[in-house]
This record gives structure tokens, sequence and C-alpha cells, in this order.
């Protein structure tokens, strides 16, 4: 079984754990500002198809 040798540093996981923060602090941002884009109608920077889908009461 393998076993790490030596003890990771508190500043070196310190840096993992911001660098994971970060990119999900940023990820959210997008997922904001998409978002918001979607509510303002200024969607220019991705495909967006609407379905309008009637539904047949005879059917």
């Amino acid at each position: 079984m393998a076993v790490p040798k030596k003890r990771t540093s508190k500043s070196k996981s310190k840096s993992r754990k911001a660098n994971w923060k970060r990119k999900a602090y940023f990820q959210s941002q997008q997922a904001l500002s998409l978002a918001k884009s979607l509510l303002k109608d200024k969607n220019n920077s991705f495909v967006y198809i609407e379905n309008n889908i009637i539904s047949d009461s005879n059917i």
C-alpha cells in the first residue's frame, strides 16, 4: 500500500485549497453572469433555443 513519506506542509495545503476556492469563485461568477444575461435577453455569447411546445388536448 502506498504511503506518503513526509507530511505535506501547511502552506502547500493552504495554497491548494485557495486555488480550489478561487476556481469555484470564478465558475460561480460565470454562472451568475450567464443567468443575468438570460434574464435580460442579452444572450449573444451562446446559443439558447427556447422551445415553445403547445400540447394538443385532442391526443
